[in-house]
C-alpha cells in the first residue's frame, strides 16, 4: 500500500477519534444547567469538557497530518455531517437521564479499553494522547458505571427507565468494533488496537456492571446498526451540527 494512502487512512481514522469526542461533547453541553443535582450538574459539564480537550488534540494532530492548513476550528464547524466519521452511538438524543447515562457507560466502557490500548501505539502522537487523556476517560468510566448502578438498582421507576434506554440503545455498540478497511490498515500498522480482545473486556465490564445494577443485558450478538464511520448518519447529527455550527456559517471567520 502506497505511502499517501496510509496517510489518507490515518487521517480518517484520526478524524473519527476526534469526531466521537466533540459529538459526545456537544451533546453533554446541552445539559449544562439541567442536571438532576448541582454536582452532577458539574460533573456532566466537566466530562464534557475533558473529551472536548481531547477532541483539540485529535483534530491538531489531523490538522498537521492532513497539511492543507486547516485549523481544528475548521475541522469541528465548517465540516458537514456527511464529512465527520462519529459513530451514531454519540449523536442518538440525550433523552432522559437514563438514556444520557446508558449512553456514556457504553461510550465510556469502550473508550476506556480503546484508551488503555493506544498506549501501546506505534504512532508516538497516539501514545501522547492516550496518555493525556487516560485519566480523564478512567474517571468517566468510574462515574458512568457508579451512576448506572445507582439508577438500575434505585427504585422501580428509575430501574425501568433505564432498562429501557439499555434496550434502545443496546443496538449502537456494535459499530464501536465494526472495523473496516481503515480499522484494519490502522491495527496493521500497530496505530490501532484489534478489535477482537478490546470486546471481549467491553462485554465483561458491561456484564458486570449491569449484574451489579439488576439491569438485562441484551444478547451480545444482537443485530447492530452502522454508518456512522463512513458518514452516514441518523437525522440527530444535523440538529447537532446546526446548533454548534451557527456562528461560523453565519458569519465566516468570526472570532471573539
Amino acid at each position: 500500500m502506497s505511502e499517501h494512502k496510509l496517510d489518507e487512512q490515518k487521517l480518517d481514522y484520526l478524524l473519527r477519534q476526534g469526531d466521537n469526542a466533540l459529538i459526545l461533547s456537544q451533546q453533554l453541553s446541552k445539559l449544562c444547567g439541567k442536571g438532576p443535582a448541582l454536582e452532577e450538574d458539574m460533573a456532566l459539564t466537566n466530562v464534557a469538557l475533558d473529551l472536548l480537550g481531547q477532541t483539540r488534540m485529535w483534530y491538531g494532530y489531523a490538522a498537521e497530518l492532513e497539511g492543507k492548513g486547516r485549523s481544528e476550528d475548521d475541522l469541528a464547524f465548517l465540516r458537514d455531517a456527511g464529512q465527520l466519521r462519529c459513530t451514531l452511538l454519540v449523536e442518538q438524543p440525550n433523552g432522559n437521564y437514563a438514556d444520557t447515562m446508558v449512553r456514556q457507560f457504553l461510550f465510556d466502557t469502550w473508550h476506556y479499553f480503546y484508551m488503555q490500548a493506544q498506549l501501546q501505539s506505534s504512532d508516538p502522537r497516539v501514545v501522547e494522547i492516550a496518555a493525556k487523556s487516560i485519566k480523564e476517560v478512567t474517571y468517566h468510566l468510574r462515574r458512568s458505571g457508579d451512576l448506572i448502578v445507582r439508577l438500575g438498582d434505585g427504585t422501580a421507576d428509575s430501574h425501568a427507565r433505564t432498562q429501557a434506554a439499555v434496550n434502545a440503545l443496546w443496538p449502537y455498540w456494535g459499530e464501536l468494533f465494526n472495523y473496516d478497511a481503515v480499522d484494519a490498515a490502522m491495527v496493521e500498522q500497530g496505530v490501532a488496537p484489534a478489535a477482537a480482545p478490546l470486546r471481549a473486556e467491553f462485554l465483561e465490564h458491561v456484564g458486570e456492571i449491569f449484574a451489579e445494577a439488576t439491569l438485562t443485558m441484551p444478547s451480545a450478538d444482537a443485530w447492530m446498526h452502522s454508518g456512522g464511520k463512513r458518514g452516514v448518519h441518523s437525522e440527530h447529527l444535523g440538529f447537532i451540527l446546526a446548533e454548534m455550527q451557527f456562528l461560523q456559517r453565519a458569519y465566516p471567520g468570526a472570532q471573539w
